[in-house]
C-alpha cells in the first residue's frame, strides 16, 4: 500500500483510510490509448508527464539521443519479442527514426527514418553532422550521415572494425556510446573506452569490464553511474572511473534501497514466486537499466544531481538522492516505501531515459506485453504461463516518449542551433545551466578542434566565476590537444575542489613529464585535508 501524489490529468484510484494507495492486484493488460497511459501513471506531488511522441511515430523505442539542433534520434527494436518466441527477431528490418518538433509546441510532429534495415540497433551517439551507431551482434561501429538534407542517411563510414560476431544474449552485449566529459566514449559490458580521432574511433583497453547491461549515465563532473539486470544491481561502479577497474564500496546502499514498491501486481518476474510480496508485487529490482543523473534545470534544484532508474519489470522508476560523504558516495530512495514514478498498466515498460535540451528529463516506454528476451520465455520457463495468462504476449509494436516536468513549467522558446554556430559561440555554452548545452558545446569543439577559441577558452578556465564552465574549458582544451602544462598548473590550484579533482584527472594525459608529477606530488600539501 503506496502513498502517490495525482496530478489532476489521473485517473482517481483506491485508497485506505490512510490515504495510501492500495495495489492494484488485477490489472488490466489489455494495451490502452497513450492519453489513457498517462492517467495510469502515478508520481510524487508536483511532477506530471506530457507526452512527446507514440505510436505509429514510433515503435519499439529503446535508445535516443540529441544532435546539436536538438532533432532526437530514436533506435527502435521492431523485431524484439513480436511473439513468445521471439520469431524473427535477427531479421534486419529494425530503424533508426530521426524526430522533430517544427512548431515549438512540445509534440514531434516530423518522423524521418534516418537508417532502416538494421539488426535490433542498440547505441547512438550524434556528432556534428554524422550519427554513430551499433547493432546487436556486431562490434562494428559506423557513422551515417545524410549530406542531401532529405532526413535520411545516404553515407555509411565504418569507424570502428571488429568483425568478430558478439554471440552473447542481446540482453548481455554493450549500450551506451556515451561521450564523457573526459572526451573518452564508454560502453557497458565489455573492457574499452573510445576517442573520435582523425574520423576513427580509437579503443583503449580497460583494466578490466567496467560491467554494467543497459544504458550508461554521468552527473556535472564526469563521475559515471552503471547498472546490472543480470546482478539485480540497481547501480555499481560508481566510485571511480571505470579505467581504474571496477570498485564498490561497502554501504553505498543498504538492502532498502534494493526493494521496489509497485503499485500493480507483478506476476510476470522472471525469478518466480520468491521475487514477489504476499500482495504479488515485485520486491528487489531485477530488471533496472539506464541509470542517469538529471543535470538539466528546468526542474526543481532539488532532483538535480539525483540518480534515476528505471525498473521495466516493476513498471517504476526509482529516484535516488546522491550523498557524498568525505567521498564515499551512498544511494538513498528519496521516498519511503515509494516511487518517483509507477503505472498501474501491466504495458507500460520505462527503460531509458536521458536529459533533454529543454532542461528536463525525458522517459522511453517500450510499451510491450513481454519485456524479457526469449532465452526467459522458453516452454519450461516460469515466466511463458504468467504471460499467456495475461495475454501478454499479443502487446507489441506501440511506443512512447515522455517529458518529466514539473507543475508551472514554461516551455523555452529559445531552440538549439548549436550545429550552426561559430565555435566562439559555442565556448559562451560552456557557462550553460543546463548539462546537455554544456556537452554538446563541448563535444562540437573538440570535434572542430578550431585553434582560434584557444584565448577564450584559457580566458574561461581563468576567470569564469563558474566552476563547471571552468571544468568544462579545461577538459575542452584537452580534447582539442591544446592544454599546456601552465594552465594545467593552474587549474590545479583551482579553489574549487571539484574543478581540482577534474584538473588532476586530465594530468594523467601528461604522466610522462616529470614536472607535471612534481606538482601533483605537492597538491596535497597545498590543500591539506580537513580534519
Amino acid at each position: 500500500m503506496l502513498a502517490y501524489a495525482c496530478t489532476p490529468r489521473q485517473h482517481p484510484v483506491k485508497r485506505d483510510a490512510t490515504g495510501r494507495i492500495l495495489v492494484d492486484t488485477t490489472p488490466n493488460s489489455k494495451p490502452q490509448t497513450p492519453e489513457e497511459a498517462l492517467r495510469s501513471i502515478y508520481l510524487q506531488k508536483g511532477y506530471h508527464l506530457e507526452l512527446v511522441a507514440s505510436e505509429p511515430m514510433v515503435q519499439e523505442p529503446v535508445a535516443i539521443a540529441w544532435d546539436g539542433n536538438a532533432r532526437m534520434y530514436v533506435a527502435e527494436m521492431n523485431t524484439y519479442m513480436q511473439d513468445i518466441d521471439g520469431t524473427g527477431e535477427d531479421a534486419p528490418v529494425c530503424k533508426i527514426k530521426r524526430l522533430e518538433d517544427t512548431d515549438g509546441d512540445g509534440k514531434m510532429d516530423k518522423v524521418t527514418v534516418y537508417i532502416d534495415s538494421l539488426v535490433l540497433p542498440r547505441m547512438i551517439l550524434p556528432l556534428d553532422n554524422r550519427v554513430l551507431v551499433n547493432e546487436t551482434y556486431s562490434n562494428n561501429i559506423y557513422s551515417y550521415e545524410d549530406t542531401n538534407g532529405d532526413g535520411k542517411a545516404d553515407v555509411k563510414k565504418l569507424v570502428y572494425a571488429n568483425n568478430i560476431r558478439d554471440g552473447k544474449n542481446l540482453e548481455h552485449q554493450k549500450s551506451g556510446l556515451m561521450w564523457n566529459l573526459d572526451n573518452r566514449i564508454y560502453v557497458t559490458v565489455d573492457a574499452v573506452r573510445y576517442q573520435f580521432i582523425n574520423d576513427k574511433l580509437v579503443p583503449d583497453t580497460l583494466i578490466e569490464s567496467a560491467w554494467g547491461q543497459w544504458g550508461i549515465g554521468n552527473d556535472d563532473y564526469g563521475r559515471i553511474y552503471l547498472n546490472l539486470a543480470g546482478g539485480e544491481t540497481p547501480a555499481l561502479n560508481f566510485h571511480q572511473n571505470p579505467h581504474y577497474g571496477q570498485f564498490n564500496m561497502e554501504g553505498q546502499y543498504d538492502d532498502a534501497f534494493q526493494a521496489v514498491w509497485p503499485i500493480l501486481s507483478t506476476p510476470d518476474v522472471q525469478g518466480g514466486p520468491v521475487r514477489l510480496r504476499a500482495d504479488s508485487t515485485l520486491n528487489h529490482f531485477t530488471a533496472c537499466t539506464s541509470p542517469v543523473i538529471y543535470r538539466g534545470d528546468k526542474l526543481p534544484a532539488d532532483l538535480k544531481g539525483d540518480l534515476l532508474i528505471c525498473e521495466p519489470v516493476g513498471r517504476l522508476i526509482r529516484r535516488a538522492k546522491v550523498i557524498n560523504t568525505e567521498g564515499k558516495i551512498t544511494l538513498i530512495n528519496a521516498y519511503d516505501k515509494q516511487e518517483f514514478i509507477a503505472s498501474t498498466d501491466m504495458n507500460f515498460r520505462p527503460l531509458f531515459t536521458a536529459n533533454g535540451p529543454d532542461g528536463c528529463v525525458y522517459i522511453v516506454d517500450m510499451y510491450r506485453g513481454i519485456i524479457q528476451e526469449g532465452n526467459w520465455t522458453k516452454e519450461d520457463s516460469y515466466l511463458r504461463p504468467a504471460i499467456i495468462k495475461k495475454g501478454l504476449d499479443k502487446n507489441n509494436s506501440r511506443g512512447r516518449i515522455y517529458r518529466l516536468v514539473h507543475d508551472g513549467y514554461k516551455r523555452s522558446k529559445v531552440h538549439p542551433r548549436l550545429l550552426d554556430e561559430t565555435s566562439a559561440a559555442l565556448v559562451n555554452y560552456l557557462s550553460h545551466p543546463n548539462g546537455w548545452w554544456r556537452d554538446n558545446a563541448q563535444k562540437l569543439l573538440v570535434l572542430r578542434k578550431d585553434k582560434s577559441v584557444v584565448p577564450a577558452l584559457t580566458d574561461l578556465v581563468k576567470n569564469s566565476p563558474n566552476p563547471l564552465a571552468r571544468i568544462h574549458a579545461l577538459w575542452t582544451l584537452n580534447g582539442m590537444e591544446a592544454l599546456n602544462n601552465d594552465l594545467l598548473f593552474y587549474a590545479l590550484a583551482d579553489k574549487d575542489s571539484k574543478a581540482r579533482r577534474n584538473a588532476v584527472w586530465a594530468a594523467e594525459d601528461f604522466a610522462n613529464d616529470p614536472t607535471v608529477l612534481n606538482r601533483l606530488e605537492n597538491l596535497m600539501q597545498l590543500f591539506p585535508a580537513k580534519k
